[in-house]
C-alpha cells in the first residue's frame, strides 16, 4: 500500500483512503464491499457524511482490531450484495425492550374460566335461558373433570323474577339447574352474596347439608311464582299459563320444605307473600347452615389435615417417596 493510504479488511472489508481510490466515496464503497470493481454502483453523494464518519474511524482503529478471524462460521457483517441483513422494523425493537419481555403472548383467559379453574360457579344474573346454560355447562364440566372434588356455587340472583315481581324467566330455568345439582356426584357448597331470591333461594337451600353459607349482609326471600303478561292471549290460554304457575308454586314448596327441614305447610304458609329472610333469619329458616362473619377462618379450622385424610382413608405414607 502507497504512504499516505489506509487499508483495512474485515469480513469481506477493505476501506482505502484517497490516495488508492480516486473517486474518494465510490471508491470506498466499491472496496468495502471487497466486490469487483465491474460491479454497479448506485449515485453516491460526495459529501455523505456516513462515508466521511467511516473512513476517518478506519483511519483510527488498529489493524488487529478490524482483520476478520480466518476461521469463523459467522457471516460477513456487512456483505450488501451477497447476504444482505435487513434492520429490524420498530415493532420488533418494540417487543424486545425490557418492560414488555413479561407481557402475556396470548390475550388472558374471561373471568369465567379463570373462576371454574378453582372449581367455582358464580350466578350473578337472574336465571334466563343464558345464564342457566352456562351454569349447567360448567357444572358438567366440573364433574367431568374430578367427580370427587367440591363444586363451589356462589349466588347473587333474584331468580326467575327481579325483587319487584317483574317475570324475566320461566321457573324451569331453575329448576334445570337444581336438577343438574342433584345428578352430580359431587358435593355443591353453595354461598350467598347479596341476594337470593325465589328460584336462586331454592338453589342455596340445594346445597350440602352443612356447608350451605351466607354474607352477613346477603337476603334471602322465597315467593310465589308470577304468571307471566298475558298480552293480547285468549282467557283460555291465560288459564292454562295460571295451572302451571300454580304447579311450579307447588313443587316449589315441596322442595324448599324437603332442603329447609321445615313441613310444607309452613313453607306454603310463609310463602303466601314475599318472605325475607336475612341471615340470621335465614339459618333459623333452614336455607343455611352458616354465616360467613368475619373470623370465617374458624369454618376452615374444621376442614381436617390431609394427614388425616390419609389416615382415614388407610393410606400409609412411606418415608423417602
Amino acid at each position: 500500500m502507497a504512504s499516505g493510504s489506509l487499508c483495512f479488511r474485515g469480513p469481506s472489508i477493505a476501506v482505502t483512503t484517497a490516495s488508492s481510490c480516486s473517486n474518494a466515496p465510490r471508491s470506498i464503497i466499491r472496496c468495502l464491499v471487497g466486490g469487483p470493481k465491474n460491479v454497479p454502483m448506485p449515485p453516491l453523494n460526495p459529501k455523505d457524511p456516513f462515508l466521511s464518519r467511516l473512513a476517518s474511524l478506519a483511519a483510527s482503529a488498529p489493524p488487529e482490531s478490524l482483520s476478520r478471524p480466518s476461521a469463523s462460521d459467522t457471516p460477513p457483517y456487512l456483505d450488501l450484495f451477497e447476504t444482505p441483513t435487513l434492520m429490524a422494523t420498530p415493532a420488533q425493537v418494540e417487543r424486545s425492550v425490557s418492560y414488555n419481555e413479561h407481557r402475556p403472548r396470548r390475550p388472558p383467559p374471561d373471568l369465567p374460566s379463570l373462576l371454574l379453574h378453582g372449581r367455582i360457579v358464580y350466578i350473578g344474573m337472574p336465571l334466563v335461558p343464558a345464564v342457566t346454560e352456562l351454569v349447567i355447562a360448567e357444572l358438567v364440566y366440573l364433574q367431568y373433570v374430578d367427580p370427587k372434588e367440591p363444586i363451589y356455587l356462589y349466588i347473587n340472583s333474584t331468580g326467575t323474577t327481579r325483587d319487584d315481581g317483574e317475570t324475566v324467566g320461566m321457573e324451569s330455568e331453575g329448576f334445570a339447574i337444581y336438577d343438574a345439582m342433584m345428578q352430580l356426584k359431587n358435593e355443591v357448597q353453595t354461598v350467598a352474596v347479596g341476594a337470593a331470591i325465589g328460584q336462586a333461594c331454592l338453589l342455596l337451600a340445594a346445597g350440602k347439608k352443612g356447608r350451605r353459607f351466607m354474607m352477613p349482609h346477603s337476603k334471602a326471600m322465597i315467593q310465589q311464582p308470577r304468571v307471566p303478561s298475558s298480552g293480547q292471549m285468549p282467557a283460555s290460554d291465560v288459564l292454562i299459563r295460571a295451572k302451571e304457575v300454580i304447579n311450579n308454586r307447588d313443587t316449589l314448596i315441596k322442595l324448599i320444605a324437603r332442603h329447609t327441614g321445615n313441613s310444607v305447610e309452613k313453607v306454603s304458609q310463609v310463602m303466601r307473600r314475599p318472605f325475607y329472610m336475612d341471615s340470621t333469619k335465614a339459618k333459623e329458616f333452614g336455607v343455611i347452615d352458616k354465616i360467613l362473619w368475619r373470623g370465617q377462618e374458624n369454618i376452615m379450622s374444621e376442614v381436617a389435615s390431609p394427614e388425616e385424610w390419609d389416615k382415614k382413608a388407610g393410606i400409609k405414607v412411606v418415608d423417602g417417596i
